[in-house]
């Protein structure tokens, strides 16, 4: 039985701390899982696992890892206890060929990019997740492709969350004093907004270091490239929407964008 086409997210995930907090990034997580059709599963893509190769959690009761440090004890406390799917984890291994997905049953588990973000949009933590690891070693164009297969998916009431910052720079965060965003942050953030509805060949933000503001915005993909898991879905008429947009500690962006 075919059900409506479920949207697929990529949030801007920011400071494992919003997980704690209510600001307006996280209102907007709220209202899109009040909103939203609800999903009989989700299949999240963080920018905290990169892997060499690809893999899907496949436990019936992943865990919630902690990977962070140097944040308050009840952030480690927090538990996101939504159950796993073998099943779900097996549609995407399938969707995904010829593409080599190991199943994981015990290593992974769900992140704080996942649970950071459906904590917000969940908190009940009923609904199955499995998440899928980022292949670093493989070119920004790969990422797109396994996006464009996960899209059948959406069609089985399955939800794609993505879950990354498409200007991320550490190393150049000022946590203190004025968070005036530097300009090239705020040109490549830009520059992703203006580009969400390209469809066809050669796509600018899958080409996005191109961009004179990406190797300062992106010193690496890891967080950058969730977005394409999203944008490679798109089948070019679906409406394209950002619920929130935002660039917090000068270098770090919290846009996030709706598919459908």
């Amino acid at each position: 039985m075919k059900t409506s086409r479920m949207p697929a997210l990529f949030l801007g995930h920011g400071s494992p701390m919003n997980a704690l907090e209510e600001n307006r990034y996280t209102r907007a997580w709220r209202t899109l899982g009040e909103t939203l059709p609800r999903p009989k599963g989700i299949v999240a893509v963080s920018a905290h696992w990169y892997t060499r190769g690809t893999a899907v959690t496949a436990m019936e009761k992943p865990k919630t890892i902690h990977d962070f440090g140097g944040f308050p004890q009840a952030l480690f406390d927090t538990q996101y206890p939504a159950p796993g799917s073998p099943e779900l984890a097996a549609q995407v291994q399938q969707v995904l060929e010829p593409t080599r997905v190991k199943a994981d049953v015990s290593e992974w588990g769900l992140d704080h990019g996942t649970w950071g973000v459906l904590i917000k949009m969940y908190p009940e933590a009923d609904i199955p997740v499995v998440q899928l690891s980022i292949d670093g070693t493989q070119p920004a164009e790969y990422h797109y492709e396994l996006g464009r297969k996960l899209a059948e998916l959406r069609e089985q009431g399955i939800m794609i969350v993505a879950s990354g910052n498409v200007v991320h720079n550490l190393r150049m965060v000022k946590w203190q004093g004025d968070a005036t965003p530097y300009p090239w942050a705020t040109s490549f953030d830009k520059f992703v907004r203006d580009n969400l509805n390209y469809h066809g060949d050669n796509h600018p933000l899958v080409n996005f270091m191109q961009h004179e503001g990406a190797a300062l915005s992106n010193p690496t993909p890891e967080h950058y490239l969730p977005l394409l898991y999203v944008l490679g879905g798109w089948d070019g008429k679906e409406a394209i929407t950002v619920p929130v947009d935002g660039i917090e500690m000068s270098s770090l962006s919290m846009l996030s964008v709706q598919i459908g």
